[in-house]
């Protein structure tokens, strides 16, 4: 039977702890956050003011967020009744190690312990937990910020229980993100590492002198944003091989796009399993319906961006 969660602890109120407060708020959770810093009624209140019209957007009631927020003296306070704490503290191991000893300590023995790592591995900070508490340890890492941007990667460690694992995803669903879990721990994740190594291609050749971050930047949100926005990179490759799919590209223009990067050569058999588990992701629908979900889709996002008026460019600021 899924858990119920009624009460969440937001541990670190920065930019992304101060989102989560109000997504967590939005959904009806009673929350208590706690942070160090001087300024946190204020930098609560605001954000709570300045998210409020993005949630209710959504569709989500905003009546009464404040009230549902509640600001703990401590990281003690705050967890002692919570049925899932979100850590956002810095991303060092040792801070992390400490930290998560006392929400262990101090958090109900049923409360999930998520952190919002961006690169380091639950293991690396659990590994002094006591077996039952680091079965309830595991990485939800958002996109900033978490109330607008919906992936959260689940990933546990070592020792993490699959029942939490469960309960994150039914968890993170019920507050209207899409949790991804993500089986094999390694830094960064996925999303940090496909976007860090799109941004060494992209500061490559800007530093060549091949396009400006300008043009670039209208590369990406003319072509490959759109596209991954609506697909993501193997379904649109799958497209972009017609009705023959993902196998048709790869063996019609894979070996003149692969020597593109430094990456290393797949052989025969590592190519095969690749295409495989695209054909086994998507080759069941018609070639016809994907494309035509792709295409209103993208269609949707252009004439979204056209529907801007009133955003301003660097070059409009003053």
């Amino acid at each position: 039977m899924p858990r119920t969660f009624r009460t969440a602890a937001v541990i670190g109120a920065g930019t992304i702890g101060l989102s989560w407060t109000a997504l967590f708020a939005a959904h009806g959770l009673t929350v208590r956050v706690s942070d160090p810093r001087e300024d946190l009624a204020e930098s609560v209140a605001d954000a709570l003011d300045r998210y409020a019209p993005h949630l209710a957007a959504r569709g989500l009631d905003v009546t009464g967020l404040a009230d549902r927020v509640h600001l703990a003296p401590g990281v003690a306070e705050a967890v002692r009744d919570a049925d899932v704490v979100q850590e956002n503290g810095p991303e060092r191991v040792a801070f992390k190690r400490d930290l998560f000893a006392t929400l262990a300590r101090e958090a109900p023995g049923h409360a999930l312990l998520l952190s919002s790592s961006s690169a380091i591995p639950s293991t690396a900070f659990a590994g002094d937990l006591a077996d039952e508490d680091a079965a309830r340890v595991l990485i939800g890492h958002p996109f900033n910020p978490p109330h607008v941007v919906p992936l959260v990667e689940v990933v546990p460690g070592e020792r993490t229980g699959e029942d939490a694992v469960q309960a994150a995803l039914d968890f993170y669903t019920s507050v209207g993100r899409t949790p991804v879990v993500e089986r094999k721990e390694i830094p960064g994740f996925v999303g940090n590492r496909l976007q860090n190594a799109l941004s060494r291609e992209a500061v490559h050749l800007v530093e060549q002198g091949v396009v400006t971050p300008e043009d670039l930047d209208k590369v990406m949100t003319n072509s490959l944003g759109l596209r991954w926005a609506t697909v993501g990179p193997f379904l649109g490759a799958h497209l972009g091989g017609g009705p023959g799919g993902y196998r048709h590209l790869v063996e019609h223009i894979g070996a003149s796009m692969q020597h593109l990067t430094d990456g290393p050569a797949r052989d025969a058999d590592a190519q095969e399993r690749l295409i495989a588990a695209v054909e086994k992701a998507y080759g069941s629908v018609p070639y016809a319906d994907l494309a035509e979900t792709r295409d209103r889709r993208q269609l949707a996002v252009l004439d979204a961006l056209s529907g801007t008026a009133g955003t301003t460019t660097p070059k409009e600021e003053n």
